[in-house]
């Protein structure tokens, strides 16, 4: 009888008899799990013990578990569970953990906002000239899209960019908004 002393368990080495290999090898092609296995061997050897010594041992082949011919019962699908839900009455606030959750207050009304009535847009009439297509944008030319990309006539400004910028001067002026008028427009909003 030699033994196997390949297996770490725990810090303490567990010894792989020739009678524990063989019963591995047995229970293994008969199908049995690692844990099934494990606890036939006894001994505090563990699935990962077993897993570990099936794949030194290259064993592959395993029987099949025998199957239930008989038809499974459908899952039944469970709706989720809200508070509130079904009953006709609104979820009660609550606190902690409920960042998620809706809530219903009838206290708070919203505030009508006046919006300011918005500028027209400005379009710009640029000679035919200066329009070039995707294919024709360079560093030297300005990227600013002209119409809709889905159109036939689509197309870039094309004129001279300002330095550092991918626009011309116009262009840019219009990309490129003061902080202060950002912020205006943010407090009239709301």
């Amino acid at each position: 009888m030699s033994a196997h002393l390949d297996d770490n368990h725990g810090g303490a080495k567990l010894s792989w008899t020739d009678e524990r290999v063989e019963l591995l090898k047995k229970l293994w092609s008969e199908g049995l799990s690692a844990s099934q296995i494990a606890g036939r061997l006894g001994m505090g050897v563990t699935r990962n013990a077993v897993i570990g010594k099936v794949h030194r041992l290259n064993l592959s082949g395993r029987a099949q578990q025998p199957r239930s011919t008989a038809p499974r019962a459908p899952r039944k699908q469970r709706e989720p569970s809200l508070p509130g839900r079904g009953n006709g009455m609104p979820s009660m606030p609550t606190a902690g953990g409920n960042a998620l959750k809706p809530m219903m207050r009838a206290d708070i009304q919203p505030r009508q906002v006046a919006l300011p009535e918005p500028q027209p847009v400005r379009l710009v009439d640029l000679s035919k000239g200066g329009r070039i297509t995707i294919l024709h944008l360079t560093d030297k030319t300005c990227k600013w899209p002209i119409g809709d990309p889905g159109a036939e006539d689509f197309c870039f400004c094309g004129h001279n960019p300002r330095d550092g910028s991918p626009y011309c001067e116009y262009h840019a002026r219009l990309a490129y908004q003061p902080l202060q008028d950002r912020r205006n427009r943010k407090v009239s909003f709301g």
